[in-house]
């Protein structure tokens, strides 16, 4: 059998012949401009001559500190095509997180566009490995002294022929991403080219992400955010189109564009299509398009589940993590699933779903074993397989037990390998010595009418040593009180998981990528005790 070396290079040779029509769309409130996979092919040979005149060698980190453009996928192939290491630093991470980051990655050279020059000119004397900044797109910021001019660069580069490209080992480093950095200092991950390929693989199957030459994409998740799920390897390697809208995410932009550019397939976290729904419910935004829509990040509300299957959209649940590449799990209703009434096929699909191929999931107890696939006993849920990392960059081995990644996940397996994160571990709510699960009850909380965004904490109690606490934002207009919510809860789960109190709030606390922020909002409710 054929030996050839599985890396982005093989991405790269589909993207630029089979698929070289394949459209990207930079479809931005200005104006959206339009090039194909064969004309960015083009600019990314030009780019690997660049980043060879800059002195940029194998294994060397290159830095992106960019939103979502044709610009920035381009580096996601240029990048690893020249043997180098791209490292996707989250534009959101606050001031100490963004020079841990670079330093801890030690980046030579920091792609940076140009409306956000001004952001990262204040940290430029803080990280000291970055030898060169080089501006993204056509502006002229001046704020970073001696920063280049990308397309000027671009403009004098001749494009590196195909056969002069250095030959790569599929076993060699190619991408680089931190975690969100919740409980500390974001960890690194660095992604292989053997890894990167097998899971642009795996995500285009039929069970997978189920992407094919039909699909137009559109990643809202944001391409600095765990390798953009991986949409810039996926969607080129079967030719669908790739739709991007920079970084502005509001509903009204994505309706905009959503419609005007007959997107088929997206892609977000929660809080995106919730705030999104309004106008899709009112009638003011046109998703006639919209197929599939994919989340993950956190678990999807039943309700929210209910609100697309109404407008003929299908909610498709993923699960992954920074650590897996990241997608290693969808949630598509097995054989044993047919012919079940819509409701109960939907609490289905709420479930996080079934490993992909290639990789293997169990659920662990406290003493490291392995516990029942029996749909009830709860445990930690471990993974491990060809992109899944087994370290940090760094190195934490207490994440890790015998080449298995402890997810933090607490996780239910039913027989066929079907499995539900019922929390994560830090975020379960003990109460009496019995658990409630914070993902369970913010999803009941949010199919109240009144509520727009909902996420449940744990705080002390005297009596039960933790209640659950729930925070939430209100639709317009809308009013709630702990005892309206408590009522309307009643029925919906156990008696004993009906919160002891209620604090609204303009808008609940979120992380850097999108997710509820637990850790802010138990600061923000500070050291009260309940009863």
């Amino acid at each position: 059998m054929g030996q050839q070396q599985l890396t982005v290079r093989t991405i790269f040779d589909r993207l630029r012949t089979v698929h070289a029509c394949g459209e990207v769309v930079d479809a931005l409130a200005s104006g959206s401009t339009r090039t194909t996979y064969g004309e960015l092919a083009e600019r990314v040979l030009r780019l690997v001559t660049v980043l060879r005149d800059l002195g940029v060698r194998p294994g060397d980190r290159v830095a992106t500190f960019a939103n979502n453009s044709s610009r920035h996928v381009e580096l996601y192939y240029a990048v690893p095509l020249a043997g180098a290491v791209l490292h996707m630093v989250n534009i959101r991470l606050h001031d100490d997180q963004l020079e841990f980051v670079v330093a801890d990655a030690g980046d030579t050279v920091l792609f940076v566009d140009d409306d956000l020059v001004p952001r990262l000119a204040p940290l430029v004397d803080r990280m000291p490995s970055v030898r060169t900044f080089v501006r993204l797109g056509k502006g002229d910021s001046p704020d970073i002294a001696g920063i280049l001019d990308g397309e000027a660069l671009l403009a004098d580069a001749v494009p590196t022929p195909v056969d002069d490209l250095p030959e790569l080992a599929e076993d060699d480093a190619c991408g680089m991403c931190h975690t969100s950095g919740t409980t500390g200092m974001p960890k690194a991950v660095v992604y292989g080219h053997r890894a990167t390929f097998l899971h642009a693989l795996a995500a285009c199957t039929v069970d997978g992400l189920a992407l094919s030459e039909r699909e137009r994409v559109l990643p809202v998740v944001p391409l600095f955010h765990a390798c953009g799920w991986g949409l810039p390897y996926a969607a080129p390697l079967t030719g669908a189109d790739l739709v991007l809208v920079g970084g502005d995410t509001s509903p009204a932009n994505l309706a905009r564009v959503i419609e005007s550019e007959q997107v088929t397939w997206a892609a977000g976290v929660p809080t995106i299509w919730t705030s999104l729904l309004p106008l899709a419910e009112a009638g003011t935004a046109d998703l006639s398009s919209l197929r599939t829509i994919g989340i993950g990040g956190s678990a999807t509300p039943l309700a929210l589940l209910e609100a697309y299957d109404a407008l003929g959209i299908e909610i498709l649940q993923i699960w992954g993590m920074t650590e897996t590449s990241p997608v290693a799990a969808t949630s598509r209703p097995r054989r044993r699933h047919r012919g079940l009434p819509a409701d109960e096929l939907r609490v289905v699909r709420a479930k996080t779903g079934t490993i992909f191929p290639g990789l293997e999931a169990r659920v662990v107890g406290d003493d490291g074993a392995e516990l029942p696939w029996d749909g009830e006993t709860v445990g930690e849920l471990q993974c491990r397989g060809p992109w899944v990392c087994t370290d940090y960059w760094g190195g934490a081995p207490d994440k890790f037990q015998d080449g298995w990644l402890r997810t933090g996940d607490m996780a239910v397996m039913e027989a066929d390998g079907y499995f539900k994160i019922v929390d994560r571990s830090k975020d379960l709510v003990k109460s009496g010595g019995e658990w409630i699960s914070s993902v369970e009850l913010e999803g009941a909380v949010l199919a109240h009418p009144s509520v727009r965004e909902a996420a449940v904490v744990g705080i002390a109690s005297r009596t039960w040593d933790e209640r659950p606490a729930v925070v939430v934002s209100l639709c317009d207009d809308a009013s709630l009180t702990l005892e309206e919510l408590r009522a309307f809860l009643t029925g919906r789960v156990a008696k004993w998981w009906l919160p002891d109190e209620l604090v609204v709030v303009d808008d609940v606390p979120k992380t850097s990528v999108g997710k509820y922020d637990k850790k802010a909002i138990r600061a923000q409710l500070g050291d009260r005790v309940l009863p």
